[in-house]
């Protein structure tokens, strides 16, 4: 079992809404809450697509979010600012927190490489792009991929593009890209699929609501719980539909660790918070006084609490002897109380 805490990752995404100032306030929100790294996006709506007004260019009419938006639009409104990118880095420096993006082109990473970053994400979108999943892999930096409506086999080749780089610090992370995610689709069990698949650490990146599905996704071995986080959900902006308010992401952390810490050991003991519980189990008892030579029948001997007599699974082996002395009520049992008649 990895024996750090999970990495909880908060994804400021949009949640900005455009306001630099509302971007600060987000990333200190953040740190207060616990988190151990801040996320940011970087690219703009001319890196991502292109400023056309037909179907093939919007979203899909049905989507619960962005129905009918044109991508140029939404990303235009969505987009981190390249300018702010130093500042709010500055921010997590400060507070020793890691701060990282995701570049979703090559343009991004050789931006964020400007900055001296210390690691990257590939989002579940961008898995396809092995060009880009390659410049980011040449950094030698920890890189973390996403794998939300990814097929197996574009898994597969995502891991061979960074294994092929000699970057061998590669987390990837389980992920529904629907927003929010319905629970019954997470399918927490693929983790352990990734993990003995490619021998990489992984997580959870999460757009469920609640914090439910996070802290499942570290019991069963979690390393990295990615969310997004905003201020107020009902401030609106693209993700906050599926993000946590600071009080959220702050128990969602303490839960998560408690989770965590929980796991503890394979190793059976007895632990010693439960010593008092094993003193106060049942044993054999002497619960009137005897005489030598009389016999030990249920009415002189019960199964009682505390545990200091002899084991309860010991009563058929002793009814029917004798006892060797005299003893009082309230004496604990021992098997060699216990005489054959001569």
């Amino acid at each position: 079992m990895d024996t750090k805490k999970p990495l909880f990752i908060a994804e400021i995404s949009a949640n900005h809404l455009g306001s630099f100032e509302r971007a600060k306030l987000l990333v200190s929100s953040a740190i207060s809450s616990g988190a151990g790294a801040v996320k940011l996006q970087t690219y703009t709506a001319d890196t991502m697509t292109l400023n056309i007004d037909s179907d093939d260019f919007r979203i899909s009419p049905n989507h619960a979010l962005w129905g009918s938006e044109k991508l140029y639009d939404l990303y235009q409104r969505a987009h981190t600012p390249w300018e702010w990118h130093s500042e709010l880095f500055s921010i997590c420096k400060r507070e020793k927190v890691i701060g990282f993006s995701t570049p979703f082109d090559v343009s991004a990473v050789t931006f964020l490489e400007s900055l001296e970053v210390p690691m990257y994400k590939i989002s579940s979108m961008e898995t396809g792009d092995l060009a880009l999943i390659r410049k980011v892999a040449e950094t030698g930096k920890p890189l973390i991929i996403s794998t939300g409506a990814t097929k197996w086999n574009e898994v597969e080749e995502a891991v061979k593009t960074v294994e092929k780089t000699g970057n061998k610090n590669l987390t990837l992370l389980l992920c529904t890209s629907a927003y929010p995610a319905d629970p019954k689709e997470t399918n927490l069990q693929r983790m352990q699929k990734l993990k003995e698949t490619f021998g990489v650490s992984v997580g959870l990146s999460d757009h469920t609501l609640g914090i439910g599905v996070s802290v499942a996704a570290i019991a069963l071995g979690a390393t990295v719980i990615e969310r997004h986080v905003t201020l107020k959900r009902s401030d609106g902006g693209p993700d906050s539909a599926f993000s946590l308010e600071p009080e959220e992401f702050k128990l969602l952390i303490e839960e998560g660790n408690r989770a965590f810490t929980s796991l503890g050991s394979s190793d059976w003991n007895i632990s010693g918070s439960e010593s008092e519980a094993r003193r106060i189990r049942r044993s054999l008892y002497i619960v009137k006084n005897v005489k030598k030579g009389e016999l030990i029948s249920e009415q002189n001997v019960r199964a009682i609490r505390p545990g200091t007599g002899c084991p309860p699974k010991y009563l058929n082996q002793i009814l029917g002897k004798y006892f060797d002395n005299d003893h009082a009520k309230g004496t604990p049992m021992q098997l060699d109380f216990a005489l054959e008649n001569d």
